[in-house]
């Protein structure tokens, strides 16, 4: 019998919490039933595993994170719209670590495909690429080395790897400064002769 007040959605709620107090890779199903004084068994009435849970707090932690994004950016484009989007990105990324680490996770393909927030996110950021003139394949290229770029150095400032002098947040402007340059002269895909 599952114990009055639980629902997928809590637990998905305090596993989020838990990964930004603990880290998102120490999450655990026994973890999460401490925190609500139930035993482990009593939260696959909810989840089916710790698999489900993880892929249920990404999904979570991606649709908190792209309503910032589409806020920030809503009727801007072009640089503007790009600073709008980094800024957003790595507001998230640095205030909810836990949350930010479950929207790195692989997932299937298909749970994305039917993801609401995962088509919004996909809507947003080709949205946003678009106003730079980029089409197929372009737009798939772009795509991954915004998020790569972000994420490497979001994840490379949170742990204080930045040992430089030099102010983050200026090194982060003149990055984004630099993408919003490539993006404009997005270069030409050479034809490969065979």
């Amino acid at each position: 019998m599952a114990r009055a007040g639980l629902t997928a959605e809590v637990l998905v709620a305090a596993a989020a919490d838990l990964a930004d107090e603990v880290g998102f890779e120490n999450v655990t199903l026994s973890a999460l039933a401490r925190r609500f004084g139930v035993k482990d068994a009593s939260l696959y009435s909810h989840v089916r595993n710790l698999q489900d849970l993880r892929t249920r707090t990404a999904l979570l932690a991606g649709a908190e994170m792209i309503d910032r994004i589409a806020e920030a950016v809503a009727g801007r484009a072009g640089k503007d719209a790009l600073v709008a989007f980094a800024g957003a990105y790595r507001a998230y990324a640095l205030e909810r670590p836990g949350r930010y680490a479950a929207t790195q996770i692989p997932m299937d393909q298909d749970l994305v495909a039917g993801s609401p927030a995962m088509r919004r996110t996909a809507e947003i950021t080709y949205g946003m690429l678009r106003a730079y003139g980029l089409g197929e394949p372009d737009l798939t290229d772009a795509v991954r080395l915004l998020r790569s770029t972000f994420h490497g150095y979001c994840a490379l400032e949170s742990t204080g790897a930045f040992g430089a002098s030099r102010d983050v947040q200026a090194s982060w402007n003149r990055a984004v400064d630099a993408l919003h340059v490539l993006l404009e002269h997005w270069p030409k895909e050479q034809r490969r002769s065979a």
